[in-house]
This record gives structure tokens, sequence and C-alpha cells, in this order.
């Protein structure tokens, strides 16, 4: 059974960037006359620019901690995009699981890149001011590839379930179609938080302080900085989070539940060992990022502090995309596998070369 051909590479979705792309560019422009229609009204919003304090502060050890991020952000991508390339090179790896991974690791690159240059940047350049159509792009960007992560890894565990409970079923319960439609509707639930979060968020009145005591324009410090009435944006805040956060995780619940219950009626000690290492990777993964996640979004405003929004925001918006590659690869036999044997064909082993590829 082989989900993806090479020709499936991960930027084979152009329907949907180009739509995405028109969309958040209209919001953008609906959200910049609103943001310009109110400045210079009462005591809100005075300018059309932020100022983020950054994830730096002033002490001894920024430097240290600016050479740690950059170090991380560049062995994210190159983690990812090995990752991607060995699953597009090797036969092996065409299997339904790792199509959806390769598309895990390029919405890892993709919303890393939306927040760390940009930080990099303003601590080089001392400043951290972003104009007002720039943290809409931001926030857009980042919700919608987010959003797309959080449902992937929800349905992620649907095809461990099929893979250990149905195995039999599993080249038509995880066909080239269903693995599409996965994708697909990890990308419309992306978008769809993105769209429905982003012209509420940025159509709010915000305060003369235009300071956001944070790294990028996240959902709950925008939330803080805005003025007024929020009651409906906190509604529709959480009905979004449920949908993104709740409801993947309920899948991953219920999926991991049945395969518990079929590992404990194995008899077989080495099918039970099989099973638990073909699911402990997606787990981690899956508790790493939710985890944080739930704290961002699910947590009681009372509860949030500055310090600590920065640090589970620094944990799964920047840790998170170099711990996915190196969580699937270093505790998986096929990709370490497909790794070696690209080693091999690039040193000219003639029969790694036949036989591999």
């Amino acid at each position: 059974m082989s989900c993806c051909p090479l020709t499936y590479v991960v930027l084979q979705v152009p329907f949907i960037r180009v739509s995405c792309l028109r969309l958040m560019t209209d919001h953008i422009r609906m959200l910049l006359r609103v943001q310009l229609n109110t400045i210079g009204g009462d005591n809100k919003t005075f300018s059309s620019d932020f100022t983020l304090t950054g994830l730096f502060t002033q002490s001894a050890a920024s430097g240290f901690l600016f050479s740690i991020i950059c170090v991380i952000f560049f062995m994210a991508m190159i983690a990812n995009g090995v990752m991607i390339f060995l699953i597009h090179i090797d036969p092996h790896l065409h299997t339904p699981m790792y199509f959806l991974l390769s598309h895990l690791s390029f919405i890892d690159m993709m919303y890393i890149s939306t927040i760390v240059p940009k930080m990099l940047v303003d601590y080089l350049v001392g400043k951290g001011t972003i104009s007002f159509i720039a943290c809409t792009a931001q926030y857009f960007l980042y919700m919608g590839f987010v959003g797309a992560e959080f449902f992937l890894l929800g349905l992620m565990a649907y095809d461990r379930y099929v893979a250990i409970c149905n195995p039999l079923r599993y080249p038509v319960l995880m066909s080239h179609r269903v693995c599409w439609v996965i994708l697909a509707s990890s990308w419309f639930g992306g978008a769809l938080d993105s769209l429905l979060l982003t012209p509420i968020t940025m159509s709010l009145s915000f305060c003369s302080s235009q300071k956001i005591n944070h790294f990028f324009c996240e959902a709950p410090t925008m939330l803080r900085l805005a003025c007024g009435d929020k009651a409906a944006y906190e509604m529709i805040m959480y009905i979004c989070c449920v949908m993104m956060l709740l409801i993947p995780f309920s899948v991953v619940i219920a999926s991991y539940a049945q395969i518990l219950i079929t590992v404990h009626q194995m008899k077989s000690a080495e099918g039970k060992k099989k099973a638990f290492a073909t699911c402990s990777s997606h787990i981690m993964v899956v508790v790493l990022f939710y985890g944080a996640a739930l704290y961002t979004y699910m947590l009681p405003q009372p509860y949030h502090t500055p310090i600590k929004d920065k640090v589970f925001s620094a944990f799964y918006t920047i840790l998170t995309p170099l711990l996915n590659p190196l969580i699937y690869s270093l505790r998986n036999t096929d990709v370490t596998g497909a790794f070696k044997r690209v080693l091999a064909r690039c040193q000219g082993d003639p029969g790694v070369s036949r036989e591999g590829f």
C-alpha cells in the first residue's frame, strides 16, 4: 500500500494556499481601515504601531539566550527539511503515517518562521516595533498554522488506531484519498479558526499603551491590551479553543483508549512492544504540544502572568518544531534506516542504490 507517490510532496496544495492568501489580504485591508479610522478617537489607538517587549531582557544573559534561539531555529528548519526530504525520496517511507508526518514537519517550519525571525531581528536592531498590518498578518498566519497542527495531530491518532486495531483493513481505511481528506480537513480547520479570530481580535479598540508584553502577537496578550467590552470575543475565543484543542484531543484520547485495549488483549510480548514503539513518538509530541497550548488558551486569564505566557509560548512555538522531528527520527528505525541509506547512496554504494531506492 503506497499512500504517497514521489509527486505528493508537501507543497501540493495550491488551491488552499491561494484561497488563504486572498482571504488574508482581504481581512488585513479591512482591519487596517478599521484601525486607521479609530486613530485619534478618544484615548484609544493613537498609533497604528505596536511595540513587542520580546523574549530577551537587558540582562547579561540575553546574548546567550539569543544564540540559543538562533541555533534552535536553524536546527528546527534543517531537521524538518531533512525529514520531508527523506520521506519524499525513500520508498520505504511512502506510507500514510509518513505522508502525514511530512506535512506536520512542513507546518512546523511555517509557523516557527512566522515568529522567530522577527524576534531575532528585533533584538539585533534594538527595537520591537511592529505595524498593525504586520501584527495582523503574523496573527493570521500563526493561528492558521497552529490550528492546522492541532487538527493534524488529532487525526494522526486515527492512523495509529487503524494500524494497530484494524491492520487488515489498513490499506482501505487509510487509502490515498483518506490521507488527503485528513490533510485537507486539518488545513480547513486551521484556516477557519484563523478567519474567525483574526477579524474580531484586530478590530478591537486598543488602549493608548500599545506595548505588547510578549515576543509576538498572540491571542491572549492582544486581548489583555484591548479596551471596552470583550465578552463577545472571549466567548468566540472559548468556542474556537474547544474546537481547536478539545475536539482533536478527544480524538486522541478515544483512539489511544482503543489502542490500549487492543494491546492489552495481545498475547505476544513482541507484538505489545512493537505497538507501544509505534505509538510512543506520537504520544510524546501530543503531550508536549497540547499541554502548553491548553495552558495558553484554556486557562482562565486571572491565572496568567506575562512571564508564564512567554515561557509556555516559547515552548510550543520554538522548542516543539525542533523536538517533533527529533522524536520521530531518533525513536524510529524506519527514519534512521532511510537516513543511513541516503548517506550510503551519497557515498556511492551501488548495492544500497539499487536495493534501497
